[in-house]
């Protein structure tokens, strides 16, 4: 294992201005463009027909030999990773970007039992459709978890991975969080709007930071909430923190067999679950539990990127895509 070191210019920015009312953008983000044409993928699973969402990008000039799959986390969507995608398909990759079922663009199913063994099944079989082989995993966050899962789950389906601030690196409960059932989940959920995320996202993912780019993904989520169909993405979101917080990888991470590289945002204050925590129980943040989770990884290098949160992609687009295409050029 190796630790590579990429330090960021941290600015200091003013707050952006009071929200605006929100904006309701449908259960499916009907009303939000994504910047980029949406596929279809269509599949039954426990009984339910589902579609999902997903973008891909075709390479620019001499195409490589290597296809790009980026996952997303809970509180983003395929779409937050569009300039991400662009930039790296004009560098020769084919880059395909699925919103997974319960997220966004995609099929919510009532009564769908969330795990990450079914959301990458359901991956494999669109890659599988859209002609993808051994493709390279980048996971995000919550995708991190999914993309671990993923080459646990299918190890021969998959060549290396590249894990953006994920989570599942430890595990709340273990550590000493309690387990919150899916009740008290809801009940969580029926409190978000946008003022909630925004003040979550500017204080834990910027570092108290905020311009006026990272309103439009609070305005992406909040805006699914504020539809008639509200009620399902909330039941959605609530099963899926309960996916989290059930499944992490922590225990698994001796059994990854694809090399894996960890990029991580050193000013990252994610810690999931971590307020419910009792008093004297301190939750890891992600950079903490990626520091632990290098050492059990077989193959497994770390890049550090000082003065940056939760969301890369987001807070420094430029300075991400060359670090991500420079890690990608490794072999």
């Amino acid at each position: 294992m190796k630790r590579l070191a990429f330090a960021l210019a941290c600015l200091a920015l003013p707050a952006a201005a009071p929200a605006q009312e929100t904006m309701p953008l449908g259960q499916d983000l009907e009303r939000f463009d994504y910047g980029a044409p949406v596929h279809w993928f269509e599949a039954e699973a426990q009984g339910h027909k589902v579609r999902m969402a997903w973008l891909d990008f075709p390479p620019a000039g001499q195409a490589r030999v290597e296809t790009l799959v980026l996952l997303h986390g809970k509180n983003f969507c395929a779409g937050t990773w569009v300039e991400t995608a662009r930039a790296l398909s004009a560098q020769g990759w084919r880059v395909i970007v699925p919103d997974q079922i319960g997220f966004c663009k995609s099929s919510k199913p009532a009564g769908f039992q969330y795990s990450f063994a079914q959301l990458a099944t359901l991956t494999r079989d669109l890659l599988q459709q859209a002609g993808v082989e051994r493709p390279v995993l980048v996971g995000h966050s919550t995708g991190g978890m999914l993309a671990l899962h993923h080459a646990l789950l299918f190890p021969d389906q998959v060549k290396r991975l590249v894990l953006v601030n994920p989570l599942g690196l430890n595990d709340p409960i273990a550590e000493g969080a309690p387990y919150a059932p899916p009740g008290a989940l809801l009940a969580e959920e029926a409190k978000t709007d946008a003022a909630s995320i925004r003040a979550y996202q500017q204080r834990v993912y910027y570092g108290g930071d905020w311009t006026p780019e990272y309103q439009r993904w609070v305005d992406m989520l909040a805006g699914q909430y504020a539809t008639g169909g509200g009620d399902r993405v909330r039941d959605a979101q609530a099963r899926l923190s309960d996916m989290i917080q059930t499944q992490p990888t922590a225990h698994r991470l001796e059994q990854v067999t694809v090399p894996v590289t960890l990029i991580i945002g050193q000013e990252d204050l994610t810690a999931f679950r971590g307020n419910t925590a009792p008093d004297g129980v301190t939750i890891a943040t992600v950079p903490q539990a990626a520091e632990a989770a290098l050492k059990r990884f077989p193959r497994a290098d770390l890049v550090e990127m000082a003065g940056v949160g939760h969301s890369p992609m987001v807070q420094r687009p430029e300075e991400f895509q060359w670090l991500l295409s420079e890690v990608l050029a490794r072999q």
